[in-house]
């Protein structure tokens, strides 16, 4: 059987020889046998776990995938797969929302940019104004500001609720998008990325990206499935 040290298999990865008796220390790779003299001696296994382990974190996250990776080490495979399915469920969960989105975004681009998009005001409007310019009630205002649609500021002295253009903005969408009769977790997902991106062109582009990410996470999981199984196959009985 071929023996490695902490060095040879941190040099595959590029990371110390440290970093790879931290893995061992906390559960991350199977305890190493040691020599008379203390060294620690690595197998075959060992440098699958390692290339297991290294590959799990793109595909799950740092704590993800030392949770999935100590459970694998500690004989827990049920606990493993487990905490690799609730991953997947995540990735389709984004893939959904991804979807949904491009859909609202494809509505939303049918319509021209100032048919949704509020005036500039030099005074923001109180809770009762922006109801009444939307002919909705103040309760339902708060409805959707408790589903994270709307965030608006609140006077120091009397601590009401301020709305300023893209408050009036974002107002407009979500009415707008309701009698679409999308859901407000969805039109939250929607406002908040338009806030961040800054116009619908801009969150385009942010959906692309964020499309790529979830398939190269996709990808990531696959590459680390086939490395975890490689692991598992020379796991002692």
């Amino acid at each position: 059987m071929a023996y490695f040290r902490p060095a040879d298999l941190a040099q595959e990865h590029g990371i110390s020889p440290q970093t790879v008796r931290n893995y061992e220390r906390d559960g991350l790779l199977p305890p190493a046998e040691r020599t008379p003299t203390g060294y620690r001696r690595y197998t075959e296994r060992h440098a699958a776990a390692l290339r297991a382990y290294r590959a799990l974190v793109p595909a799950h996250g740092y704590a993800e995938g030392g949770t999935i990776m100590r459970a694998v080490t500690e004989g827990r495979l049920n606990d493993a797969m487990a905490a690799i399915d609730r991953s997947h469920a995540e990735l389709l969960r984004d893939r959904g929302t991804l979807d949904a989105v491009a859909e609202v975004l494809a509505h939303l681009t049918k319509r021209s940019h100032d048919a949704w998009r509020a005036p500039r005001h030099t005074q923001p409007f109180s809770i009762g104004e922006l109801a009444h310019r939307l002919k909705v009630s103040v309760a339902t205002i708060r409805k959707w500001e408790e589903a994270g649609v709307l965030a608006p500021d609140r006077r120091p002295d009397t601590g009401h609720r301020t709305y300023d253009a893209d408050d009036i903005r974002d107002a407009e969408l979500a009415h707008f998008l309701r009698r679409g009769r999308y859901p407000l977790e969805l039109i939250a997902t929607v406002v908040q990325q338009i806030r961040a991106a800054g116009d619908t062109q801009a969150l385009e582009a942010a959906l692309d990206n964020w499309r790529q990410r979830v398939t190269a996470r996709g990808l990531a999981m696959l590459n680390a499935a086939s490395l975890l199984a490689d692991y598992l196959s020379l796991k002692e009985p």
